[in-house]
Protein backbone atom coordinates (compact mmCIF):
# COMPACT_ATOMS: atom_id res chain seq x y z
CA UNK A 1 0.00 0.00 0.00
CA UNK A 2 2.82 2.42 0.90
CA UNK A 3 4.64 1.42 -2.28
CA UNK A 4 1.57 2.22 -4.39
CA UNK A 5 1.17 5.60 -2.68
CA UNK A 6 4.85 6.36 -3.24
CA UNK A 7 4.64 5.42 -6.93
CA UNK A 8 1.47 7.49 -7.38
CA UNK A 9 3.06 10.47 -5.64
CA UNK A 10 6.26 10.09 -7.67
CA UNK A 11 4.39 9.91 -10.97
CA UNK A 12 2.23 12.88 -10.01
CA UNK A 13 5.31 14.92 -9.15
CA UNK A 14 6.91 14.00 -12.47
CA UNK A 15 3.77 15.10 -14.29
CA UNK A 16 3.85 18.40 -12.45
CA UNK A 17 7.51 18.89 -13.29
CA UNK A 18 6.80 18.43 -16.98
CA UNK A 19 3.67 20.56 -16.81
CA UNK A 20 4.92 23.63 -14.96
CA UNK A 21 6.80 26.73 -16.09
CA UNK A 22 8.56 27.14 -12.72
CA UNK A 23 11.31 29.54 -13.76
CA UNK A 24 11.47 28.93 -17.46
CA UNK A 25 9.43 27.84 -20.40
CA UNK A 26 8.82 24.25 -21.38
CA UNK A 27 9.86 23.13 -24.85
CA UNK A 28 8.57 20.20 -26.86
CA UNK A 29 10.71 18.60 -29.54
CA UNK A 30 10.92 15.35 -31.48
CA UNK A 31 14.18 13.49 -31.92
CA UNK A 32 15.36 11.73 -35.11
CA UNK A 33 13.69 8.49 -33.95
CA UNK A 34 10.29 10.18 -33.58
CA UNK A 35 10.33 10.26 -29.77
CA UNK A 36 8.75 13.36 -28.19
CA UNK A 37 10.73 15.16 -25.46
CA UNK A 38 9.85 17.96 -23.05
CA UNK A 39 12.67 20.07 -21.62
CA UNK A 40 13.21 23.41 -19.93
CA UNK A 41 16.05 24.31 -22.33
CA UNK A 42 15.58 24.08 -26.09
CA UNK A 43 18.14 21.96 -27.94
CA UNK A 44 20.05 23.95 -30.56
CA UNK A 45 19.98 21.39 -33.35
CA UNK A 46 16.23 20.67 -33.65
CA UNK A 47 13.01 22.58 -34.12
CA UNK A 48 11.21 23.18 -30.81
CA UNK A 49 7.74 24.27 -29.84
CA UNK A 50 6.95 26.28 -26.68
CA UNK A 51 4.30 24.54 -24.60
CA UNK A 52 1.55 26.68 -23.01
CA UNK A 53 0.77 25.33 -19.56
CA UNK A 54 -1.89 26.09 -17.00
CA UNK A 55 -1.20 25.87 -13.28
CA UNK A 56 -3.85 24.13 -11.25
CA UNK A 57 -5.08 26.48 -8.52
CA UNK A 58 -8.02 25.73 -6.28
CA UNK A 59 -10.31 28.53 -5.21
CA UNK A 60 -13.14 26.57 -3.59
CA UNK A 61 -11.23 24.22 -1.31
CA UNK A 62 -12.01 24.74 2.37
CA UNK A 63 -8.70 25.17 4.18
CA UNK A 64 -9.79 27.56 6.93
CA UNK A 65 -9.61 24.90 9.70
CA UNK A 66 -6.08 24.11 8.58
CA UNK A 67 -5.07 27.78 8.69
CA UNK A 68 -6.74 28.27 12.07
CA UNK A 69 -5.03 25.20 13.51
CA UNK A 70 -1.64 26.28 12.21
CA UNK A 71 -2.12 29.91 13.17
CA UNK A 72 -0.09 30.82 10.10
CA UNK A 73 -2.51 32.83 7.96
CA UNK A 74 0.21 35.49 7.57
CA UNK A 75 2.75 33.03 6.13
CA UNK A 76 3.00 30.75 3.15
CA UNK A 77 2.81 27.03 3.91
CA UNK A 78 4.37 24.55 1.51
CA UNK A 79 3.93 20.77 1.62
CA UNK A 80 7.00 19.21 0.11
CA UNK A 81 9.43 16.27 -0.07
CA UNK A 82 13.22 16.12 -0.18
CA UNK A 83 13.31 14.71 -3.70
CA UNK A 84 10.87 17.16 -5.34
CA UNK A 85 12.80 19.59 -7.57
CA UNK A 86 9.76 21.84 -8.08
CA UNK A 87 9.39 22.11 -4.30
CA UNK A 88 13.03 23.17 -4.06
CA UNK A 89 12.50 25.79 -6.79
CA UNK A 90 9.53 27.20 -4.87
CA UNK A 91 11.48 27.36 -1.59
CA UNK A 92 14.43 29.00 -3.36
CA UNK A 93 12.02 31.56 -4.84
CA UNK A 94 10.57 32.26 -1.38
CA UNK A 95 14.03 32.78 0.15
CA UNK A 96 15.24 35.02 -2.70
CA UNK A 97 12.12 37.17 -2.39
CA UNK A 98 12.12 37.29 1.45
CA UNK A 99 8.77 35.50 1.66
CA UNK A 100 8.15 33.95 5.09
CA UNK A 101 7.12 30.33 4.72
CA UNK A 102 6.78 27.12 6.66
CA UNK A 103 7.66 23.82 4.98
CA UNK A 104 6.22 20.46 5.97
CA UNK A 105 7.66 17.26 4.52
CA UNK A 106 4.73 15.00 3.63
CA UNK A 107 6.87 11.89 4.03
CA UNK A 108 8.80 12.68 7.23
CA UNK A 109 6.71 15.15 9.25
CA UNK A 110 3.69 13.96 11.25
CA UNK A 111 1.95 17.30 10.62
CA UNK A 112 2.92 17.16 6.94
CA UNK A 113 1.46 13.67 6.53
CA UNK A 114 -1.75 14.61 8.38
CA UNK A 115 -2.29 17.86 6.47
CA UNK A 116 -1.47 16.24 3.12
CA UNK A 117 -4.21 13.69 3.80
CA UNK A 118 -6.68 16.42 4.88
CA UNK A 119 -5.88 18.34 1.70
CA UNK A 120 -6.43 15.18 -0.39
CA UNK A 121 -2.90 15.64 -1.72
CA UNK A 122 -2.01 13.83 -4.92
CA UNK A 123 1.37 15.46 -5.62
CA UNK A 124 3.78 18.02 -4.22
CA UNK A 125 4.24 20.86 -3.82
CA UNK A 126 0.98 22.05 -2.35
CA UNK A 127 1.28 25.70 -1.43
CA UNK A 128 -1.17 27.47 0.87
CA UNK A 129 -1.28 31.26 0.53
CA UNK A 130 -3.76 32.82 2.95
CA UNK A 131 -6.97 30.97 2.12
CA UNK A 132 -5.91 29.83 -1.36
CA UNK A 133 -4.30 26.59 -2.45
CA UNK A 134 -1.88 26.16 -5.32
CA UNK A 135 -0.77 22.77 -6.68
CA UNK A 136 2.61 22.89 -8.35
CA UNK A 137 4.61 26.08 -8.67
CA UNK A 138 4.76 28.94 -11.11
CA UNK A 139 6.47 32.14 -9.99
CA UNK A 140 3.96 34.34 -11.84
CA UNK A 141 0.88 32.50 -10.56
CA UNK A 142 2.28 32.40 -7.03
CA UNK A 143 3.01 36.12 -7.12
CA UNK A 144 -0.56 36.91 -8.22
CA UNK A 145 -2.05 34.78 -5.43
CA UNK A 146 0.44 36.11 -2.88
CA UNK A 147 -0.35 39.73 -3.72
CA UNK A 148 -4.09 38.98 -3.65
CA UNK A 149 -4.02 37.16 -0.30
CA UNK A 150 -1.33 39.07 1.55
CA UNK A 151 -2.57 42.42 0.20
CA UNK A 152 -5.96 41.63 1.77
CA UNK A 153 -4.28 40.84 5.10
CA UNK A 154 -2.39 44.15 5.08
CA UNK A 155 -5.62 46.03 4.28
CA UNK A 156 -7.42 44.29 7.14
CA UNK A 157 -4.61 45.22 9.57
CA UNK A 158 -4.76 48.85 8.43
CA UNK A 159 -8.56 48.96 8.86
CA UNK A 160 -8.43 47.57 12.40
Amino acid sequence: MKKTAFITTSLSCLLLIFNSPAYSEIYKWIDDKGKTHFTDKPPTNVKTETVELKINTYTAVEITPLIERLGRADKVVIYTTDWCSMCNRAKTYFRRNNIDYIAYDVEKSTIGKKDYKLLHGKAVPIIIIGKKRMNGFSASRFEALYQDQMGKKNQNKNNS
